[in-house]
């Protein structure tokens, strides 16, 4: 597959900060169809690496079917995403595309985007459905998807994040029978759950800071899908220690934080849309600067796309923290069968 070409922008970027200050760029025209006009298996998946040297978006997979959030591999060399249930490894050629190759996770498991290898590259914390289960599990499993071990069995549970030390899983969950989302963490060497956060509004997404010390989430707790994070052991009593970083005039969603901890990207819905459920909304993925731990004002458009759930629902930060991948959807004719 040759790599699809894409505008730059007039000059060159040199570091974040002229990065900041660049165009956007239009990787896909935007759609406004509803996910109720297009069946969601009508759809075009374009997975991409951003790279924050120059502005450009390098494509490395297409398929006309979905494919879900992509993630970085610690060593860089490889990329995992989901389609159909299923986990897969794109490791890279030298030219930037790849082809999937499935993981060793068996077929009782119905995988969904929620995912990601830990830091020193050795397991796979994911969320599925098995055989059985009436919800989505967290599971741990060897790097490429073998040995799997339940570890969080009640449901609706869904993972997001590893802590940099590779001991804590961060996942978002319901429980009790409420309609609440939390964050919780549970150590990968098992053990019982904690939960972080008790707001009665939506949180999801936790992600942590590269030093430990933060998670970051999306939550509507101010009234719309903003980002917040608060101290790693919890937010505290009512939530008190929960700082919102991020407010923009779009509903935000999935912080992710670069590896050197100097920057996060995030997505952006068109204001008002009620859920991260649909794919083939006008998105935005955004960066602002975090300096020494401190979230920086003038969050910049990087990408203008049409995607929404599954475009970037996990971290996908390169090792270097210049690249991180995302995937772009397209809504295609539906084919009548008679």
């Amino acid at each position: 597959m040759k790599p699809l070409s894409i505008p730059r922008p007039a000059f060159g970027l040199a570091g974040v900060a002229f990065c900041l200050l660049a165009p956007a760029l239009h990787a896909q025209p935007a759609t406004t169809a509803s996910p109720s006009e297009e069946p969601a298996e009508h759809l075009r998946s374009r997975l991409f690496i951003y790279d924050l040297h120059d502005g450009s978006s390098h494509l490395v997979y297409t398929a006309d079917s979905i494919w879900e959030a992509p993630n970085w591999s610690p060593d860089g060399t490889y990329l995992l995403s989901n389609s159909g249930g299923h986990i897969y490894r794109f490791t890279l050629a030298k030219n930037g595309t790849a082809e999937p190759t499935p993981l060793a996770i068996p077929a009782k498991f119905d995988c969904n985007n929620d995912k990601a290898i830990s830091p020193d590259g050795k397991k796979l914390a994911f969320s599925a459905t098995a055989t059985g289960s009436d919800g989505s599990q967290v599971f741990l499993a060897d790097a490429d998807g073998g040995n799997i071990k339940l570890m969080v069995s009640e449901t609706p549970s869904y993972f997001h994040g590893w802590s940099p030390d590779n001991k804590m899983l961060a996942f978002v969950a319901q429980r009790n029978g409420s309609n609440q989302f939390d964050i919780y963490r549970l150590p990968a060497a098992g053990g019982t759950e904690q939960q972080l956060t008790s707001n009665i509004h939506h949180d999801d997404g936790p992600d942590y800071s590269p030093d430990g010390k933060w998670i970051y989430i999306n939550s509507d707790r101010s009234g719309k899908e903003a980002i917040w994070r608060f101290p790693a052991d919890g937010a505290g009593g009512n939530d008190q220690k929960a700082v919102r970083v991020v407010n923009d005039e779009m509903e935000d969603w999935f912080p992710h934080i670069s590896p050197d901890g100097k920057k996060m990207v995030y997505i952006g819905y068109p204001a008002g849309t009620p859920t991260h459920d649909p794919r083939n909304v006008a998105i935005k993925i955004k960066l602002v600067a975090i300096n020494h731990g401190k979230v920086g004002g003038g969050e910049k458009t990087l990408i203008e796309a049409t995607g929404g759930q599954g475009t970037m629902n996990v971290n996908s930060w390169a090792p270097d923290s210049m690249r991180f991948a995302y995937v772009t959807y397209e809504v295609l004719p539906v084919i009548s069968r008679r």
